[in-house]
């Protein structure tokens, strides 16, 4: 076994990959994020007693939300990244160390983890890959099924939480509390023999603060940018220079468009990108002229018809092809060996994309691969703003039923059961949707229902807070005080960890009946997935026949 890891919905065999990541991960990036995560803890630890003395730790939130996100499932592939990362986090632990053992005018108890007081003998990247693979998820070989399948759990909870976090921060929102429970839950992680109760706890914790995130990321992005309106976005192409911007980060974008202005180049967006174009401050930008292609696991493809430069700002990067390596850049925290990085702002001033901008003036125009367009935009603020249609459609019958289609798209030919659900529901049925799972079937024709939309995409995956706020706002309007008794449906497609948090926050407000899948993650064990589904009624996800005909009866 060369590593091990199970966070996402490919791990091999249903088990975990042992050899190299599905993701294409090499069994050095593994190590180099396990050790990441381990230092992460040991930092967490000096953290929360530095809060309790009353002491300040702004760099530590910063590299807390930043660590966790760097080693979710396709953001970083660089090695020598991660040692960095790695290398500054055990600098600022050590550092706050000191700080609470001179501000209670003594040592810090010696009876602390491993991961609070391990030292490198070595600063050679081999040696911190070596140091690696000996923290990794099965290091403790103590701990029973259940201890580590919650404890991973809680862990791949935080690491979501803190991608919405690290979003929201970057536009100048920030909830130390947040930060506080992210650090707690890590605390608790890095205990050799934690205890199951209190860690099931905080993974129901864990849901809450999610919720407390996706909030503040709403707020930062609309606050920003303005809350999105129904969008027709153009899936062609135009003659001309382009640059293609994937992954989630709104702000990155937003200082392209700033920057290539009156330049003749193009900007599309692609993948979890798409819902930008319809952000007031965004699609008045008239060069950001649609989006390009589908879900993240179509990029290899995409991203070499496409042409132009390329522009990763967040999660979702595969191992890119030699055709394209030259136009792709990276920037933040994702990363790719032989991939052009661009830097981080200095002093609160834009990114420089100088590199980008000419790299696409030599590229020639992008390949279409599709025609027509779709229509984004219906966020919250869009839904409850018609609210008084949708509710007397419910109370005609011409509504009957919402199903919640939400999460992340996947390379397994079994995600196509959400195309069938899609295709097959009743024509008195809505989906909601966010995330890029909708890439399953936001491109077919649904119609509408007295003018509402078949089809309502709120947006991002962290824009799933949406569709919460529209079910508890429905659920109010109707007098309905338990939100199960709406005629709403969870059909949930998840893939990597933000999804985690998104079933944890729905979870925290009482949903039942969640449909889950296309399989259950491989780090749920038999005996923890059994205390989810007896509280909560989670439900694996079956066949399209056969959920179907749960969805149109409401059980």
């Amino acid at each position: 076994m060369e590593m091990f890891c199970y966070q996402c919905e490919e791990a091999t065999g249903g088990t975990g990959c042992t050899v190299r990541g599905v993701c294409g991960k090499s069994p050095e990036v593994a190590a180099l994020q396990d050790l990441v995560i381990h230092l992460l803890k040991g930092m967490s630890i000096y953290a929360t007693r530095a809060r309790a003395l009353g002491l300040s730790d702004d760099a530590g939130e910063e590299l807390t939300a930043r660590g966790l996100f760097a080693t979710i499932t396709n953001v970083s592939f660089d090695p020598e990244q991660l040692q960095a990362l790695g290398q500054e986090i055990l600098g600022h632990r050590d550092a706050l160390r000191q700080q609470v053992e001179e501000a209670q005018g003594g040592p810090v108890s010696e009876d602390l983890p491993e991961a609070a007081t391990w030292t490198p003998q070595s600063d050679s990247l081999d040696a911190w890959i070596g140091y690696g693979a000996q923290v990794g998820i099965l290091a403790n070989d103590n701990l029973s099924d259940d201890q580590r399948s919650l404890r991973e759990l809680l862990i791949y909870g935080v690491k979501g939480m803190a991608a919405y976090y690290d979003h929201a921060r970057v536009l100048d929102e920030s909830d130390p509390e947040i930060v506080a429970f992210m650090q707690s839950a890590l605390e608790i992680a890095a205990e050799d023999n934690p205890d199951a109760d209190e860690l099931l706890g905080m993974v129901l914790a864990a849901g809450e603060m999610g919720v407390r995130t996706m909030a503040l990321l709403d707020k930062a992005n609309t606050g920003a940018y303005g809350n999105p309106e129904p969008t027709q976005v153009n899936l062609g192409v135009k003659e001309g220079p382009a640059i293609l911007v994937s992954g989630h980060d709104l702000r990155d974008l937003h200082e392209l468009l700033e920057q290539t202005q009156g330049t003749g180049i193009n900007i599309y967006t692609h993948g979890e990108m798409l819902p930008a174009n319809a952000y007031p401050a965004l699609k008045k930008y008239d060069h950001l002229v649609g989006n390009y292609g589908g879900s993240w696991w179509h990029q290899g493809r995409e991203f070499n018809s496409f042409n132009g430069a390329i522009l990763m700002t967040t999660n979702c990067l595969t191992p890119p092809r030699a055709s394209y390596l030259d136009r792709l850049f990276t920037t933040s925290i994702v990363a790719w060996p032989g991939a052009t990085h661009i830097p981080d702002r200095v002093d609160g001033q834009p990114k420089d994309f100088g590199p980008v901008i000419a790299k696409a003036l030599e590229c020639k125009s992008p390949t279409q691969i599709e025609e027509g367009s779709i229509t984004i935009g219906f966020a919250h603020e869009t839904v409850l703003g018609v609210a008084d249609k949708v509710i007397e459609a419910i109370q005609a019958g011409d509504i009957k039923r919402f199903v919640v289609m939400a999460g992340c798209d996947g390379r397994f030919a079994s995600r196509e059961y959400f195309t069938d659900v899609a295709q097959q529901l009743p024509e008195d049925s809505v989906i909601l949707t966010a995330g890029c799972a909708k890439y399953r079937y936001n491109k077919l024709d649904l119609g509408d229902i007295g003018g509402i939309p078949r089809l309502l995409d709120a947006g991002q995956c962290n824009d799933s807070y949406s569709l919460v706020v529209v079910a508890l706002k429905l659920a109010e309007a109707l007098g309905i005080d338990d939100v199960n008794e709406l005629p709403i449906e969870y059909d949930i497609a998840w893939y990597e960890q933000k999804a985690v948090i998104v079933l944890l926050a729905l979870l925290s407000l009482g949903v039942r009946r969640i449909r889950l899948g296309p399989a259950l993650p491989a780090f749920l064990s038999p005996g923890v997935a059994q205390v989810i589904v007896d509280k909560f009624d989670l439900r694996p996800i079956t066949t399209a026949e056969q959920d179907l005909a749960s969805i149109v009866a409401g059980s």
